[in-house]
């Protein structure tokens, strides 16, 4: 037992980081009520720093907080006669035991409180950015002000995403379950979407001055191992995971000293993250193994991203397998940003002139008129074929779409270049 104050402080701290998502899943499950499990979590770890200090850590920190704030909410109720009910609900609930796992008619295998909640956090029902906040809120330990700036929307705002997210769970009777296994792969799509969207925010920030927020980048693959812990056996959750961690290992080469960007062909290889690229590239065989010739988009990119990961120089990457790798994934996940970068593929495999027509093919198309990156594609193949002229203008129309500054620092220097040559 710690019985002097910084240690057991220490432990307050380490216990919050390390259990905070966890516990607070329990509670949820227990309490019913999001505001009510974030409030009594809170009191407990208050009641800790107050205690542990003078009787003692506990042998199993996370479980005392649990059973604390448990207790602190039943408190809370017991003093509100019309809560009756509920606490006699809650204590038929804590009866089976704070550790213990409750399987729920037609539940999945998967029984975790954790899986619970990021499955409810990303609910349907629930518009894509209130998704994002609660499960960042509620499974990433992140406060509102931290996922405010992240997303560089007003706190108010996100603070009222949040809001509205819990509101929209109570009203719609959304269950608080993992979904049957019927139902799973349908859900689960919108589980790995919002981890993903997370990530690439984190990745590619669309708007604001820096490029890479590491923050949002560690968050995602933090969320992406925990479903890979608890859905082993899912293989579109392996193949998300190998695709963060691959695309992860780059991003300390993305941006130079003076914070301009660096395109994946100019970056220092030497430099990317060894360890997370092993890891990757084991992750991507042992999905590609799973699916069994019938890889999902999430296992499909994290192929494509193991071709870059595996080439030691930008010449020796393998575009031609690239190149089928987004045909599958095509496919399998159609829109016209993968055939863009389909595309790109073709273009580094047999030439510009030939990734030219299908880029104009696509632009015919009008669905990608107001990205940035098409323009900046197609920019960059007529600079390659010598029509600097018609260059200029499309970096001109991708530097005006463009919303991040790291970018369109990029495009107007590629603008200034061809207009300087041509």
């Amino acid at each position: 037992m710690r019985t002097s104050r910084a240690p057991a402080a220490d432990v307050v701290e380490a216990t919050f980081r390390d259990e905070s998502a966890r516990s607070l899943a329990t509670l949820i499950r227990i309490l019913g009520d999001f505001d009510l499990a974030e409030e009594a979590m809170q009191d407990a770890f208050v009641t800790a720093l107050e205690r542990w200090p003078r009787d003692g850590v506990p042998d199993r920190p996370g479980a005392w907080i649990v059973t604390t704030a448990r207790n602190r909410a039943l408190d809370r109720l017991r003093r509100v006669r019309t809560e009756a009910a509920k606490v006699a609900e809650i204590e038929r609930a804590a009866g089976a035991g704070v550790e213990g796992e409750v399987r729920l008619g037609g539940e999945s295998r998967v029984a975790d409180d954790r899986l619970r909640l990021i499955f409810t956090c990303c609910h349907p029902a629930l518009a894509l950015d209130a998704r994002v906040a609660l499960t960042l809120r509620a499974l990433g330990g992140l406060t509102t002000p931290e996922i405010a700036r992240a997303f560089l929307v007003p706190e108010a705002t996100l603070a009222q995403r949040i809001v509205r997210a819990k509101r929209k769970i109570a009203a719609a009777r959304i269950p608080y379950r993992v979904p049957p296994d019927d139902l799973l792969p349908e859900r689960l799509d919108g589980v790995l979407a919002t981890v993903y969207l997370v990530f690439n925010e984190g990745y590619s920030a669309t708007a604001g001055d820096d490029l890479v927020r590491r923050d949002l980048c560690a968050e995602a693959i933090r969320l992406a191992r925990l479903l890979a812990d608890l859905m082993p056996e899912e293989t579109e959750v392996i193949g998300l995971l190998a695709l963060l961690l691959l695309q992860d290992s780059r991003r300390d080469t993305r941006m130079a000293a003076d914070g301009s960007l660096v395109l994946l062909e100019s970056q220092d290889r030497s430099r990317w993250d060894r360890a997370e690229i092993d890891e990757g590239l084991a992750l991507v065989d042992r999905s590609l193994v799973r699916a069994a010739g019938s890889p999902g988009p999430y296992v499909l990119q994290a192929a494509i991203a193991a071709c870059h990961a595996d080439a030691p120089t930008a010449e020796a990457t393998d575009w031609t397998e690239i190149a089928g790798l987004y045909g599958a994934l095509a496919a399998v996940s159609p829109s016209p940003v993968v055939d863009l970068n389909r595309a790109v593929a073709v273009a580094m495999a047999e030439g510009p002139a030939v990734g030219l027509v299908l880029v104009d093919a696509l632009g015919a198309e009008g669905a990608l008129a107001d990205y940035h990156l098409y323009h900046a594609t197609r920019a960059d193949l007529l600079r390659r074929l010598g029509r600097r002229r018609d260059a200029a203008d499309a970096y001109a129309r991708a530097h005006a779409l463009a919303t991040n500054a790291a970018e369109r620092d990029f495009l107007a220097r590629r603008l200034a270049e061809v207009r300087a040559a041509g």
